[in-house]
């Protein structure tokens, strides 16, 4: 069987939910959609197009990032496999929902600045090294959406 790889930018639509599988892997999830819009030449008005919605699981090292950066309502894209999950409620009712087991997750750049903080490293001694770079980089970033019309 061939894994489906997908990428999908949309918002996240629920507070990721930090849990623990029955062989004690830690693992964070959260629903998210995407939808399409476009612009009817017609009437000149944005017309909201077919919507997407996914539960994104997140696993091992993605579970630290995504528990610190992504929140209900931010724009994300999520990278992974993409599968569809069939279940039966408890009316005994057939349901089936898409799932993504993410590989990557991030903050949709297009929709939104952030600023990155890194793993933290450490030394011999088991303490964190302090981060000698310049952050020349992020003295850059526009600090709301005024500075970046002006600086355009």
């Amino acid at each position: 069987m061939h894994e489906t790889f997908t990428a999908v930018v949309g918002t996240v639509l629920s507070e990721p939910r930090r849990r623990r599988t029955a062989s004690g892997d830690e693992i964070i999830s959260f629903r998210m959609a995407s939808n399409s819009r476009r612009l009817d030449r017609q009437t000149g008005e944005w017309v909201d197009g077919a919507k997407l919605y996914l539960t994104v699981t997140c696993w091992k090292r993605l579970v630290a990032g995504v528990g610190a950066a992504i929140a209900k309502g931010r724009p994300v894209i999520a990278y992974g496999t993409i599968r569809t999950n069939e279940y039966t409620t408890s009316d005994g009712e057939k349901r089936a929902d898409l799932e993504m087991s993410a590989h990557a997750v991030g903050i949709d750049l297009a929709r939104g600045w952030v600023t990155y903080q890194g793993p933290i490293r450490l030394g011999d001694n088991g303490q964190p090294i302090e981060n000698t770079q310049p952050a020349t980089a992020l003295e850059s970033v526009p600090q709301s959406l005024e500075e970046a019309a002006a600086a355009a």
